[in-house]
């Protein structure tokens, strides 16, 4: 086919020449059917990347250039002027050694995550619809709306029939008892602490620092002291436990971690992200508080990190940034996802409508000062190009988004419903592969809250994705309402650890999901 205005012809002579013939075109060919604007993209990219790198070439090709052309003679010069200059010299590497000092005993140190785990539950706390449904008439709570709100809501989750709820909710009636709380939390955090010092050869007194996050349940003693007093921790231990922060509290808790290890050398952290749902089931007909019910499940997930640079070896990633961002300032932000009594006396978590909107203009805040810190210069310029033209001129250009897939190699975005998914896909145009990790773990262990980023994660590691330098982003919308980014650098070609949660079901995936 003859696109261009060039048609090649075969001469009819046994030499086998070949004709040309230029057709003239009135009109410019079509730009965006005759070339890809991906490519010119790239291309730019690649331009302004290396524009430092592109411009010292021949300043390094002259230099190269003159020092060849040297003889002794101008050696021996050089080496006389510089023994008649020593005094300067010496200053020069005084202050030299001096701003080196300096910089290493000032720069942030570097926090590895050695490794990490996520709670598996037994099969027996599986959850498939119908028996949840049948759970839920069986209870005489709901009337024939919500359960009927409910099956709709199941059905278009994204939530598979394998997805768990612990043992109180498999009684009938129900028994959300403090006691069954206390041994959810129990299986969920000992569970995935006991995989982690297994993996990891860790004793439990070596750890320094613990930090616990769980927004719904917080008793006395804490969580933390549950642990401490399991394990049988140090009496030294620097531990905290954050409560009613939403499911972003993980990359919270990452982020008081990272600053901890800023302060005590020589330190090992764990951070370990859960949820309780025994006392947080909703038993009312507020449709808005029903939601939950269908959405979360159990899930926990314990994270080692270390600060001890021989640990580099041994670990599978290095934190780059940690960027939070906090809207509570606005009353619809502050109470879009709000624990509360309905009317009939009941508590339980109420979605606002407006959920959605107030976690795209999150999104937008926490993007806009990660944006720097990531992304190449090439698209930080025409993003500010773009805002400058429609700032000065009022110009009616589209903003632009900038393709943080040049930033990122894989996407761990917090599986808090199909819709927090598919918008986040449709806004930052992402392709399929890279919110496979977020849909599969939805699919496979529902929104286990503050933990479901660590189940994604090791779902593309359990893939085989993850090579030596590939960047991964974190990104969690919780409670107040926050949306926090933990941008992390793979430190080798990684690998699933053992006991991990996809290790006999992830040749099954992904999967096909209804819509």
């Amino acid at each position: 086919m003859n696109q261009g205005g060039v048609a090649t012809t075969n001469g009819g002579s046994g030499s086998g020449s070949v004709g040309v013939r230029i057709q003239q075109s009135r009109r410019l060919p079509d730009f965006l059917q005759s070339v890809n604007l991906k490519y010119v993209k790239l291309g730019y990219h690649y331009l302004i990347s290396n524009l430092l790198t592109l411009c010292f070439i021949p300043a390094i090709a002259a230099l190269s250039i003159q020092v060849s052309q040297m003889n002794l003679d101008d050696l021996r010069q050089l080496w006389l002027h510089l023994q008649y200059n020593l005094v300067s010299i010496i200053i020069c590497s005084a202050i030299l050694v001096f701003g080196l000092t300096v910089y290493i005993m000032t720069r942030p140190r570097p926090v590895y995550l050695v490794d990490y785990s996520c709670y598996r539950p037994p099969d027996h706390l599986k959850a498939p619809y119908g028996r949840f449904l049948e759970h839920s008439r069986l209870t005489g709570d709901f009337d024939e709306s919500s359960l009927e709100f409910q099956r709709k809501i199941l059905e278009r989750s994204g939530l598979g029939e394998e997805t768990y709820v612990p043992k109180a909710m498999h009684s009938i009636p129900p028994t959300p008892s403090m006691a069954a709380a206390r041994e959810e939390a129990e299986e969920v955090m000992f569970g995935a602490l006991d995989t982690l010092f297994r993996n990891t050869n860790v004793s439990p007194k070596d750890i320094g620092i613990l930090v616990v996050n769980c927004s719904l349940f917080n008793p006395t003693p804490s969580l933390s002291a549950m642990i401490v007093n399991k394990y049988k921790l140090r009496g030294n231990i620097r531990s905290f436990n954050l409560g009613g922060m939403g499911c972003s509290a993980g990359v919270i808790a990452v982020d008081l971690a990272k600053d901890l290890l800023q302060v005590h050398r020589n330190t090992y952290a764990v951070v370990v992200s859960t949820e309780n749902i025994t006392q947080n089931w909703y038993f009312g007909n507020n449709k808005s508080m029903l939601i939950p019910n269908c959405l979360f499940r159990v899930g926990g997930s314990a994270v080692l990190l270390s600060n001890k640079s021989n640990d580099r070896r041994r670990a599978k990633y290095k934190l780059i940034h940690v960027v939070r961002t906090h809207r509570g300032a606005d009353d619809k932000a502050f109470r879009c996802v709000y624990q509360e009594q309905d009317d009939a006396g009941k508590t339980g978590v109420s979605l606002s409508k407006d959920l959605m909107a107030i976690a795209g203009g999150a999104l937008k805040t926490n993007i806009t000062t990660l944006g720097p810190l990531v992304l190449p210069i090439s698209e930080q310029l025409l993003f500010f190009t773009t805002l400058v033209v429609k700032k000065l001129f009022n110009a009616s250009v589209k903003p632009y988004i900038p393709d943080f897939k040049l930033a990122f190699d894989h996407f761990c975005i917090h599986a808090g419903g199909r819709a927090v998914i598919d918008e986040l896909e449709k806004n930052l145009q992402l392709l399929p592969i890279h919110v496979e990790a977020s849909r599969m773990t939805l699919h496979r262990f529902g929104n286990t809250s503050s933990s479901s980023i660590w189940y994604e994660l090791a779902y593309i590691e359990a893939k085989g994705r993850i090579l030596n330098r590939n960047r991964i982003w974190q990104i969690a919308f919780g409670s107040g309402f926050k949306c926090n980014s933990a941008v992390w650098q793979a430190l080798r070609n990684v690998k699933p650890s053992s006991n991990g949660p996809w290790e006999d079901c992830i040749d099954k995936y992904p999967v096909k999901i209804s819509s």
